[in-house]
Formats: structure tokens, C-alpha cells, sequence
């Protein structure tokens, strides 16, 4: 599914390939979106792609890869293949990133408090944090 998703979405896209491009255009996405820029500290990262019109992006990394943020002391695990639909301050759709057992699908940020994150699942459950939790390099 998410990669006919990805394919679909292919055509008009600004496409980067090779690991430290794409951490870099990640980072710079995820800046101009105002989202904390440490949302996706992948490895190994073969592809990312952003198309403009639709708000679809897609990570591409060779592996899975689990990384604990430690400030909140819970492990998030990232597939291979990470997608989601983006606007300023909001990511929805979200595919291929898991809480604990739970599917990640949505994140967001506050318009009147920029310093909080909202995070919410496939239950339905949400949680808010501060926003220094998803800081690069935590």
C-alpha cells in the first residue's frame, strides 16, 4: 500500500536520494512545517520525497530503526518506509512509525502554544508533550 502510495504521489515531487541530503532536507521540512526538527532521527535514509501540491511525503531508509526519546523514556520504532500528509504545523496519515505497540498517525503542534506536541495514534488516544522532547539529537 505505501508504496503505491508513494508512487502515486511520485510525479511533481521534489525527490532527494542519498543519506545525508535527505537527514538534511528531513530537518528542513520538518522546519518549515513547525514541527520539532528530531520527529524523525533516522539512519541509513536511501530516499526522501515531498510533493508540494498534496502535502504527501515519504522517508525511505534501509532499515527499521528504533530510537528512545529518552524525556519521555518510550521507544518509537520507524519502518522502512515512513509516509505522511503535511501542513504548516501538522502531519497526518502518518504510515510506518509505531508508539510501543501503537500505530502513530498523527502529530501536531498548537497554533497558540508552539511548544507543544500533540501525538496520536490509531486508538484514538492522544498525548501532548513539550516540544523540547523531539528536539534534534534528544
Amino acid at each position: 500500500m505505501a508504496s503505491q502510495l508513494v508512487e502515486s504521489h511520485r510525479a511533481g515531487a521534489e525527490v532527494h536520494k542519498g543519506n545525508d541530503i535527505c537527514k538534511k532536507k528531513t530537518v528542513e521540512l520538518l522546519e518549515v512545517l513547525g514541527l520539532p526538527k528530531g520527529l524523525f532521527p533516522m539512519d541509513d535514509i536511501e530516499e526522501v520525497g515531498h510533493n508540494c501540491e498534496s502535502g504527501f511525503v515519504w522517508i525511505l531508509q534501509k532499515k527499521k530503526k528504533e530510537h528512545m526519546f529518552n524525556k519521555l523514556n518510550q521507544t518509537v520504532s520507524y519502518d522502512t518506509k515512513v509516509t505522511a500528509f503535511v501542513e504548516k504545523g501538522k502531519m497526518k496519515k502518518v504510515t510506518g512509525v509505531k508508539v510501543e505497540e501503537f500505530s502513530l498517525i498523527e502529530v501536531y503542534v498548537d497554533e497558540s502554544s508552539a511548544d507543544k506536541v500533540t501525538i496520536k495514534t490509531d486508538t484514538g488516544l492522544s498525548d501532548t508533550h513539550d516540544a523540547a522532547v523531539f528536539a534534534l539529537g534528544e
